[in-house]
């Protein structure tokens, strides 16, 4: 099977889109988040998309295949929260390897049902790594200025148990993604360079950094070269950003990184931005056309959909793509 690296030399790379989006379209019920083995856990699950990888697995394997189908060529597995430390909101901590194993293990299935069929287009697995919901550079409590939630050892501790069940699962990849402080950013990178040395493996890693509002920042306080430079000292696969903004207001953000980087390039833009029932209203023809520009200027070499996104985004995505050379790195 020809190296990913290879590929991106010679067309842009397809991810897939939201994963949230698509599950919330089964309308699971907290009786369908636990199943029949958390039947009895004492504490509340749904929402805990995660742990759908245990109790609906068919439904998660769906989503998979209607994004391949879709035209991706990378697929996320099902693990944005697969750390103890996001875990914990459930009491789950126990829960984090086999999670993640299982997720893995779901979308590499998929991704070699798809690859068996079509020999010319190889279909890869992204591990998904989330940011956590504690920020390692900046303090909760607006009293406490020098208080930090999580410390960089607890980040890194957790992620590189993440990180080994990924891998044991089948992920081709390893996508550190939704960074909005590039201190946890750094334990997840630094996680993965550790098991890569005590495995004595190379495994390409994808980062994907958020920008939070306007000022074109980053919520740790970084501009987008500002973070390039910060993880520059690992060897990557592509940087790039995902989530908070739509499409067309990532442009200046990608030139950036584009202009700057001699690694591949990633977007996966939300649908548009949340409307006042935090809903997002971009349809696809909307959102391709957005990431046309993305193409044109000759600024990525992957690209997808984040929140709000689902397979008609993703094809739509692809189709207007697909005429266009991935840009030089």
């Amino acid at each position: 099977m020809k190296d990913i690296k290879e590929i991106l030399k010679e067309r842009i790379l397809i991810l897939d889109g939201a994963m949230g989006t698509m599950l919330q379209r089964y309308k699971f019920t907290e009786e369908d988040f636990r199943g029949e083995r958390f039947k009895e856990w004492e504490h509340p699950l749904q929402g805990n998309n995660d742990l759908l990888s245990l109790t609906q697995p068919e439904a998660i394997a769906e989503v998979h295949r209607k994004y391949f189908a879709a035209g991706a060529d990378i697929v996320e597995t099902n693990t944005f929260s697969g750390t103890t430390i996001a875990m914990a909101d459930y009491y789950m901590e126990d829960l984090v390897y086999e999670l993640n194993y299982e997720s893995a293990r779901i979308a590499k299935m998929v991704a070699d049902e798809f690859t068996a069929k079509e020999p010319n287009k190889p279909r890869f697995v992204a591990g998904s790594i989330g940011p956590t919901n504690k920020t390692a550079s900046m303090s909760p409590d607006v009293n406490d200025p020098g208080y930090r939630a999580v410390s960089f050892d607890e980040l890194r501790i957790a992620y590189k148990q993440q990180v080994e069940a990924l891998l044991d699962g089948g992920s081709d990849l390893l996508l550190v993604e939704t960074i909005f402080d590039t201190l946890n950013a750094k334990a997840a990178l630094f996680a993965i360079e550790e098991v890569k040395e005590e495995r004595n493996i190379d495994v390409p890693i994808m980062v994907s950094g958020t920008i939070t509002d306007a000022s074109g920042r980053t919520l740790s306080g970084q501009t987008a070269e500002a973070f390039l430079i910060s993880i520059s000292h690992i060897p990557i696969l592509s940087v790039g950003f995902n989530c908070a903004l739509g499409a067309n207001q990532l442009v200046p953000h990608l030139e950036v990184l584009s202009t700057k980087s001699e690694h591949a390039v990633s977007a996966h833009p939300n649908a548009g931005l949340p409307n006042a029932f935090g809903e997002y209203d971009e349809t696809p023809d909307q959102m391709a056309e957005q990431i046309k520009e993305y193409a044109e200027k000759g600024l990525v070499n992957i690209v997808g959909g984040c929140c709000g996104t689902t397979p008609e985004h993703i094809t739509a995505i692809a189709e207007v793509v697909e005429n266009f050379a991935p840009r030089q790195f």
